[in-house]
């Protein structure tokens, strides 16, 4: 099978090149390559690699940038999906769009359903809702949330440094999600593409957490496998306590019963996926 990865420098990117099927033949390419908001670059690239499946791993990640910068997250999360849609269309491939929790306001009781009607609050999650309707009803899209890997710029590699460096950290404790490690995200992909699933699917990693929990067991499992030699005070804070230019959902819990049921199963606990992170950080330096 002959895969286009878009986004190849990107902690999604890397970990799809990583996890992919030995029948994969990949051609995984950076916007330095490929600029994907270029309709011409994309529709020539396709023609000429003639790819049977376009994992569309690139996106714009600025949440608070983006409500000064709309029209760029536009281009990148939106419009340049388009393209990529277009430009399969044209040679029978298939797309996977990756998407985002961001798509609902976080004002639901309950962990929201692939059919619960999005409510964006700010303009990277308009972005990414523009991005699913871009894609088309034939493409799969899998919504995520607070991914991370051992190498980009995510909350772990944040909070190593910040805990290597203070004797105290003040983290939002009234956010609600789930984090997802890339690795675990890039299986489920491979997986679903490989069952020939499409629409709209919910893959995080098991188990709920606010970004203080989160924080918490960075410390404690980064500790533990000797990251970090000092104790960290690690104070629980409101939303309200450190403002943002973007508003964000206190509750972003995603039903994932349907994908875990494609896949065989759920996903690991978010507090084993990222000691086994933490592990291959410590491993491989």
């Amino acid at each position: 099978m002959k895969v286009l990865v878009t986004g190849a420098n990107g902690q999604l990117g890397r970990a799809l090149v990583a996890t992919a099927p030995a029948s994969a033949k990949i051609t995984a390419l950076d916007s330095a390559a490929l600029d994907i908001t270029s309709a011409a670059e994309v529709e020539r690239k396709v023609a000429e690699l003639s790819p049977e499946l376009i994992v569309n791993a690139a996106a714009y990640t600025a949440v608070d940038r983006a409500e000064e910068d709309e029209q760029r997250a536009m281009a990148v999360n939106a419009h340049a999906v388009r393209h990529l849609a277009q430009a399969a269309a044209k040679c029978g491939a298939r797309l996977v769009q990756v998407s985002s929790d961001f798509v609902f306001d976080g004002a639901s009781g309950r962990p929201y359903r692939p059919d619960d009607p999005p409510s964006p609050l700010g303009a990277y999650g308009r972005s990414k809702l523009a991005g699913e309707q871009a894609a088309g009803a034939d493409a799969l899209i899998v919504r995520t949330a607070w991914v991370y890997s051992a190498d980009g710029h995510n909350f772990v590699r944040t909070m190593l440094r910040l805990m290597a460096e203070r004797e105290e950290l003040r983290v939002v404790a009234d956010q609600v999600g789930t984090p997802t490690w890339a690795s675990s995200l890039a299986r489920a992909i491979w997986t679903l593409v490989g069952r020939d699933v499409s629409g709209i699917q919910h893959y995080t990693d098991s188990g709920v957490a606010s970004w203080y929990d989160f924080a918490v067991a960075i410390h404690e499992e980064a500790s533990a496998l000797g990251l970090l030699r000092s104790p960290v005070r690690i104070v629980p804070i409101a939303t309200s306590d450190y403002p943002t230019p973007a508003k964000r959902p206190s509750y972003s819990v995603l039903d994932k019963s349907e994908t875990y049921r494609l896949l065989g199963g759920p996903a690991p606990h978010w507090r084993d996926a990222l000691r086994q992170m933490l592990e291959d950080l410590t491993n491989n330096g």
